[in-house]
């Protein structure tokens, strides 16, 4: 276990905004996390568990605690008939779980290639991508119970998943810290009809191969265009989530001309294209940019303090209500 002082969280988050962390613990073993708690409580301060820092951002005034982090890495597959189990540290980076899974021929993660992060993260914000989110093949957790003291597993349906949420991210933040996930993944390929980005993509290169690899050279090509990379340009990965419908709602949307889009998770439009006809494509607010190629990404151009970031966002939040009367959620955690 390794402790540090005084930490800015602006080095430990990829949207380099954020103040100080009074402590930042590495768990290297997950034998070491009681010993981090018992730490946290005998110097009177909470604590906040933190993935790789893709997903978070912070206030000016920092985080008067310690901040957790768990190193555990480590991917292994057993193997029983058309299913494989993947069974993965919660430190090892999601994206070389999905390399992985996709060089044994397996579907049903190719999608979430190159999303940065840790995959004990994953299962906390159910990441998702292109039609795929971890809940569709996720078995269990095994996670370290903060209120009772102990090591239990937790299933699928403990975490209650539903978009960019569990109950890790909401109900029962902080109460269970993730050492390790399982996935349960089958050979084959995706179906179509796929997300429009993915769609376009073989229609225009002419591909009629879908298997796991096809797919997640596709996802990363397509990503590499229009996502910045955290470690070049500073952001927090898609920083608002796409608007969910009803079925009424979908369809009124469409007599207005919106671009709905049907998948089997319900009926969504991308608040990427809400924000870009609300006229924010390109443009640097405070010192953030929209993202010229993908408008759900806020890049840290100049931005030095967490309020400049407010006041962006709440400048693009406004605009789109103004404009279609949906409101935009913000998708990154906040310390």
């Amino acid at each position: 276990m390794k402790i540090s002082e005084n930490i800015p969280i602006s080095t430990i988050t990829t949207m380099k905004i954020g103040g100080p962390a009074r402590y930042v613990i590495d768990i290297e073993k997950p034998s070491e996390i009681k010993e981090a708690y018992d730490f946290a409580e005998k110097n009177h301060v909470p604590y906040y568990i933190l993935g790789g820092g893709a997903n978070t951002i912070a206030t000016d005034k920092g985080f008067n605690g310690a901040i957790f982090r768990i190193t555990v890495a480590g991917i292994f597959a057993s193997h029983s008939g058309d299913e494989t189990v993947i069974t993965v540290g919660a430190g090892e980076l999601w994206d070389n779980v999905v390399k992985f899974t996709t060089d044994l021929g397996l579907t049903g993660i190719e999608a979430l290639s190159k999303i940065p992060g840790l995959a004990g993260a994953a299962p906390v914000q159910n990441i998702g991508a292109y039609g795929q989110e971890i809940a569709d093949t996720f078995v269990s957790a095994e996670v370290y119970d903060f209120k009772k003291h102990e090591f239990k597993t937790l299933s699928s349906t403990s975490f209650g998943f539903s978009y960019r949420k569990s109950i890790l991210n909401t109900t029962v933040r902080n109460r269970y810290l993730i050492t390790s996930i399982k996935l349960k993944l089958k050979k084959g390929e995706m179906t179509r009809p796929f997300y429009n980005s993915i769609e376009k993509y073989v229609t225009d290169h002419n591909i009629i191969e879908f298997g796991p690899k096809s797919i997640r050279k596709i996802v990363s090509e397509i990503r590499a265009d229009k996502l910045p990379d955290p470690a070049e340009k500073p952001s927090a990965g898609s920083f608002f989530k796409n608007i969910y419908l009803t079925k009424e709602q979908a369809e009124e949307a469409e007599k207005k001309g919106y671009p709905v889009y049907h998948g089997h998770d319900g009926y969504k439009i991308n608040s990427g294209w809400l924000i870009d006809q609300a006229g924010f494509n390109g443009k640097l607010l405070h010192g953030i940019r929209v993202n010229e190629k993908a408008s759900l990404v806020l890049i840290n151009e100049s931005a030095t303090s967490y309020k400049d970031l407010d006041a962006a966002r709440t400048e693009i939040v406004k605009g789109v209500k103004d404009k279609f009367g949906y409101t935009l959620e913000q998708e990154p955690n906040e310390i």
